[in-house]
């Protein structure tokens, strides 16, 4: 099995352009950027995804994201920022040790990052609620959600 690559960057065994590093958190240029700006943040202990991070490494990723935003908002000026996140194949992630993107966006850049707004079945919202909602509750009373419930 080859070794993490975001791992690697941590350790300094990749070369990166590394913006920001502290003994929890790692952010760097993305090396297939989007737009000028776009800076990943990562924790250095490895964590798969959400579904695996420690709160307190999640915690610090989503505070550095917000600070190198602020950075990047003031030096570059862009017309707005997206915080992305993606969990598994299917939402698009490809490493997978958990990184946040820090996506300095323009109003012609052309990147779709919406989609068609149409009204949803509201029974089907209501019963999704309800099953969120239920495992909500059994997550304050001892059920571990670390793992995604089935």
């Amino acid at each position: 099995m080859s070794k993490c690559p975001f791992c690697m960057i941590a350790t300094h065994e990749l070369p990166s352009e590394i913006i920001h590093e502290d003994e929890h958190v790692v952010a760097f240029m993305d090396v297939n950027p989007i737009a000028d700006g776009h800076v990943l943040v990562i924790p250095r202990r490895h964590a798969e995804n959400l579904h695996a991070i420690d709160p307190e490494d999640l915690q610090r990723v989503v505070v550095t994201a917000k600070r190198i935003a602020a950075v990047v908002q003031s030096e570059l000026r862009p017309d707005g920022i997206n915080l992305f996140q993606a969990n598994g194949r299917g939402a698009g992630q490809t490493v997978f040790h958990l990184h946040m993107h820090v996506l300095p966006r323009s109003i012609d850049d052309g990147m779709p990052m919406s989609w068609d707004h149409k009204p949803g079945d509201r029974a089907r919202i209501a019963e999704v609620a309800g099953i969120l909602r239920g495992a909500l509750a059994r997550s304050e009373t001892g059920i571990d959600m670390a793992e995604p419930v089935a």
